[in-house]
């Protein structure tokens, strides 16, 4: 793996417009001026560490389903059935992303961003279209596109009548917006039939049934919105009883995988694998642990409330608003450092299956959501 410094292309803004990236400006967040090179032997290893990571991933769910922890994954009690049901019918997924740390060779997850990925178009679509421009002999970890596409075909027979797949994300987030677009615009591509709503115009009928603004019912919806939130609002609670007439993708399931708590479980089901750190949890933040590890809450996002301590120095830390459920304290794996940047692979798998990697840079150890996005090749 390496970093090279290269030059933009002269018209790359507009050209990263009409690819729906609107939001390349954000805190400089899109970089065209360096690209991540990898060999071939170096993009397998990534994609057989997804692969297998994901297939423990999915032997947390079966042990929390068969030993009933939903308490100590913060799951409110009245949707654990539901969240049996969704794993047990296998009720359709389309995607999530592993944030990995890749050093010197070896491969770490960080975490799991199962429910409500983002950086999604840039990796699909817009660093491939800049490989074209940069050099097309080239070649890339990425048929997100082309696999979303078909798995989108293979989900299309198990939505509900009257098969309609909307598409939703809350007002007001252009990042969310244009992810939440993309998808929409893969499932037209894959011949479903779609439509848009945003959250906040989503609504329930005097007999508890989901329904549009316009009263159309929502047989079928896609939501960039995280369960953690959803599982503690009002309308939550009709999740459950409407189970049978509207599916909810992502399924209510990959609130396990979301949480942090599944890096406790992972390494407690797996402690010899090699990708896995060692991980407990801690009701209170630590004030004191030897060794280095990091402190992050149970539920957070975007780097928020994230802690970097080495004996007893703390390294890094980020503010924020959560922490209320607790604390993951996880064995600390250091990034790579090129000249002071820090690189995270974002390796997405489509359908649980690995399909392509982004890069997020940083100028601190904390990955966050200003973290820039950087392309990549391999040879």
């Amino acid at each position: 793996m390496k970093r090279h410094t290269i030059t933009p292309r002269k018209d790359w803004e507009e050209k990263v417009k009409e690819q729906g990236f609107l939001y390349y400006k954000y805190e400089s967040y899109y970089n065209e001026t360096a690209v991540y090179e990898f060999t071939a032997a170096e993009v397998d290893q990534i994609e057989a560490a997804t692969a297998d990571i994901f297939e423990k991933c999915m032997a947390v769910v079966d042990h929390v389903i068969k030993n009933d922890l939903w308490d100590e994954f913060f799951i409110p009690r009245q949707y654990a059935d539901l969240i049996k049901w969704t794993w047990n019918e296998d009720m359709p997924s389309f995607y999530g992303r592993m944030d990995l740390s890749y050093n010197n060779g070896d491969i770490k997850l960080l975490e799991f961003n199962a429910d409500t990925p983002t950086s999604l178009l840039e990796a699909s679509v817009v660093q491939w279209y800049w490989l074209q421009d940069y050099n097309n002999k080239l070649d890339q970890f990425n048929s997100i596109h082309e696999k979303l596409i078909d798995h989108m075909k293979v989900c299309q027979p198990y939505l509900y009548p009257p098969y309609k797949l909307h598409f939703s994300c809350v007002k007001d987030n252009l990042e969310d917006l244009m992810t939440t677009k993309y998808l929409q615009d893969v499932a037209d591509q894959a011949g479903l039939n779609t439509d848009f709503i945003y959250t906040e115009d989503i609504g329930v009928d005097e007999k508890g049934e989901f329904f549009t603004a316009a009263g159309e019912p929502l047989s079928n919806i896609f939501k960039l919105y995280p369960y953690e939130w959803l599982f503690n609002e009002e309308f939550g609670r009709y999740l459950p009883t409407t189970k049978l007439t509207t599916m909810w993708i992502e399924p209510a399931y990959k609130a396990l995988w979301s949480n942090k708590m599944l890096l406790v479980y992972l390494h407690k089901l797996f402690p010899d694998c090699k990708y896995i750190l060692p991980a407990t949890y801690s009701r209170t933040e630590v004030v004191y642990q030897p060794g280095q590890y990091v402190q992050k809450p149970v539920y957070s996002r975007e780097g928020a409330n994230v802690k970097i301590v080495k004996y007893g120095e703390t390294l890094a830390q980020t503010d924020g608003e959560y922490g209320e459920e607790g604390y993951i304290i996880q064995d600390y794996a250091p990034l790579p450092d090129f000249d002071g940047k820090h690189p995270v692979i974002g390796s997405w798998l489509i359908g649980g299956v690995p399909a392509g990697m982004g890069i997020r840079e940083s100028d601190g150890l904390i990955t966050g959501n200003t973290s820039r996005f950087v392309s990549h090749y391999f040879r």
